[in-house]
């Protein structure tokens, strides 16, 4: 689960059609377990922008429960999806209000990419609010090439292990007739909210 921090950093910057020194603060979404971790991550990732000239001028934890990120968009807007479902025991009406983020050019494209990363929820649910925010970018933790490890040519697993033993011991057919049997288990699979600061 991530755990997003709002980061503003403020630097000098030299306005480039009149010379002139701008004092700027920019805002950023960052994934930290702590405090103390979100600002030193900003400080790693615009230091090389940057370097030492600027400051994290402040911090706080947002609670955002999807990021949807797309490559053809600089603007994040912010939505409010309302989840609607019914308790069983008491049969009575539950809403559950989440907010995402989202890439995109403007308000419609935002809403139509909401629902498109929706489209296998269950639940009904309703899109509320959009609105354009001023985050220039967000830093995940981790990225999915970052995560993805690669297998070494020479790496041997134990399902084909097993597999070339049975070849050639053909009289082993229990133990073919078993791990088909485990290959064929069905197997199931499983898809965060800002607490009112933006």
């Amino acid at each position: 689960m991530n755990n997003w921090f709002e980061c503003k950093i403020k630097y000098t910057k030299i306005e480039e059609s009149t010379g002139k020194e701008k004092q700027v603060k920019e805002p950023y979404l960052v994934d930290a377990v702590s405090f103390t971790e979100a600002e030193s991550r900003m400080h790693e990732l615009m230091a090389e922008e940057l370097g030492d000239e600027f400051i994290v001028s402040d911090l706080k934890k947002v609670n955002y429960t999807e990021i949807f990120n797309y490559e053809d968009s600089e603007q994040w807007y912010k939505c409010k999806v309302i989840f609607i479902d019914v308790d069983e025991k008491s049969g009575r009406e539950k809403r559950t209000t989440n907010h995402m983020m989202v890439a995109a050019k403007s308000v419609k494209e935002a809403h139509e990419r909401i629902e498109e990363n929706l489209q296998e929820v269950l639940i009904p649910y309703e899109i509320t609010s959009i609105a354009l925010t001023s985050i220039l970018d967000i830093f995940p933790y981790f990225n999915n090439e970052e995560q993805t490890e690669e297998i070494p040519e020479n790496y041997k697993s134990l399902g084909n292990s097993q597999s070339s033993e049975n070849t050639e011991n053909p009289e082993n057919t229990e133990g073919t007739e078993s791990g088909e049997q485990q290959d064929a288990a069905p197997q199931t699979d499983s898809v965060s909210t800002e607490s009112g600061s933006e």
